[in-house]
């Protein structure tokens, strides 16, 4: 695999655009295979002081505000995810674009497992991996998961499969898509990065895209916005759609009765005592255990690893009870699906804290169910958070508007009542005041541990 990618990029001009985790990863990549290549590092900061490049005499660096100019004279732009270019004409070099999980998918489709969605893929990706695992197969978890795809290359082997977590960002200009590739849903999100839900859709339905006959999509039907792109689309994959409507379908529908999974009227997964809370997981579990029927695995050792999974850090990790409050950090919630289905999964929650980076997303819905919800207290942090508790004072409800977590936690001790729930749950980015929602669920876990 690293032979035929260093051929790829051997003798040509090669721009990083973007210095972030991954972009570091190309940069380490490139150099350790082709230390006398000319690389340019494209940001909107200035690295060229960071430390990395001290010895480096064949790296230059374009940076400030016009940094995205002249791109076309390069051979090569690996792009890192996180660069938006929406905003400029990329005519003359968007054939040029590619990044690392492009130049691995154009080298070794076959071992790739690619799951994308709105919700649900860090579980769905890490479930998946943990099945592959326990059937004693040679498996690695990278992607947007927190693992860059070049990260792991010198462990791949010709029989690795290697699951792979995309993003919308890693998707959006992909000319290859996987063998195997998991649509799980599709909502409003990112919309600061796409501008516009269509193209948001359209960058994760790329997974498909460039299937061939002999490829496998899998995804769900129920899914309005999801369902409505496949049927429009002819796309060359054998495609396998999940449904909980519990019609018919075809004969590579997958369908739920009574907690059991169903393909085309075959038991491939009994739902039991598993670890993950609610029934929303049930979508994710659906989704491993069609890979595992397709895969021919052991189903019954599948069942095992599902019903033994923990779930992820900060996704309804329960923190502990304290004072009779029990505090539940879901700071991975991002959109408000998320946070409705831990709220539902739950189910004695009395304050929801809530609230994070205004992405444009539409609210609505979100709004309409926690003024229905039992909830009683709604404690707002910016910016999101703000404008919905503007919409839930018109209830009955206590409202109380933080600027900092701090100040959130303290409130919710106080107003939370004995023998419930107090729920961080975002439905939004962190990014306005964390890095990420990694940091924000760490000194969530912090405060509560330590007060």
């Amino acid at each position: 695999m690293i032979n035929k990618i260093i051929e790829k990029l051997k003798n040509k001009k090669i721009a990083i655009l973007g210095f972030g985790k991954e972009g570091l990863s190309s940069y380490k990549f490139i150099r350790q295979y082709l230390k006398d290549e000319e690389i340019t590092i494209i940001d909107i900061k200035d690295k060229s002081k960071d430390e990395v490049f001290r010895d480096d005499e064949n790296v230059s660096f374009k940076s400030g505000t016009y940094y995205l100019d002249d791109m076309e004279e390069y051979d090569i732009i690996i792009k890192t995810p996180g660069i938006s270019l929406n905003d400029i004409d990329i005519s003359k070099f968007k054939e040029k674009i590619t990044s690392q999980l492009e130049l691995l998918l154009e080298v070794a489709k076959d071992n790739i497992i690619g799951i994308t969605g709105t919700k649900g893929k860090s579980t769905t990706s890490s479930l998946i991996y943990e099945v592959l695992k326990d059937q004693s197969l040679d498996v690695k978890l990278v992607g947007n998961i927190g693992v860059p795809v070049f990260d792991e290359i010198e462990s791949y082997k010709e029989d690795t499969i290697i699951v792979v977590e995309m993003s919308s960002h890693q998707l959006e200009y992909i000319k290859k898509s996987p063998h195997i590739a998991i649509i799980l849903n599709l909502y409003q999100d990112h919309l600061d990065h796409s501008k516009t839900v269509e193209h948001y859709h359209n960058s994760k339905m790329n997974i498909f895209k460039y299937q061939n006959e002999k490829d496998i999509g899998i995804y769900e039907s129920d899914n309005e916005s999801l369902n409505k792109l496949v049927r429009e689309n002819d796309y060359q994959g054998i495609l396998y759609d999940i449904r909980f409507d519990n019609s018919n379908g075809n004969e590579r529908s997958i369908r739920i009765e009574n907690g059991r999974v169903y393909i085309n009227n075959e038991l491939i997964y009994k739902d039991g005592d598993r670890k993950l809370i609610g029934d929303h997981y049930l979508n994710d579990i659906m989704f491993v255990a069609t890979l595992s029927k397709i895969m021919n695995l052991d189903l019954t050792k599948v069942q095992e690893t599902v019903h033994s999974f923990k779930g992820l850090k900060y996704r309804m990790e329960l923190i502990g009870e304290f004072d009779g409050i029990t505090f539940y950090n879901d700071t991975i919630a991002t959109i408000p699906e998320a946070t409705i289905c831990a709220i539902k999964a739950l189910k004695d929650v009395d304050t929801l804290i809530f609230g994070g980076m205004d992405r444009n997303i539409d609210y609505t819905r979100f709004m309409e169910y926690l003024k229905n919800s039992s909830i009683s207290n709604f404690i707002c942090m910016p910016t999101t958070g703000y404008k919905i508790g503007k919409e839930l004072e018109k209830t009955r409800k206590n409202i109380f508007y933080v600027e900092t977590l701090e100040e959130a936690y303290y409130i919710a001790n106080v107003i939370t009542e004995e023998n419930k729930i107090c729920l961080l749950s975002p439905a939004a980015a962190s990014y306005e005041y964390f890095k990420n929602f990694e940091e924000k669920g760490k000194r969530f876990e912090k405060l509560v541990r330590e007060r």
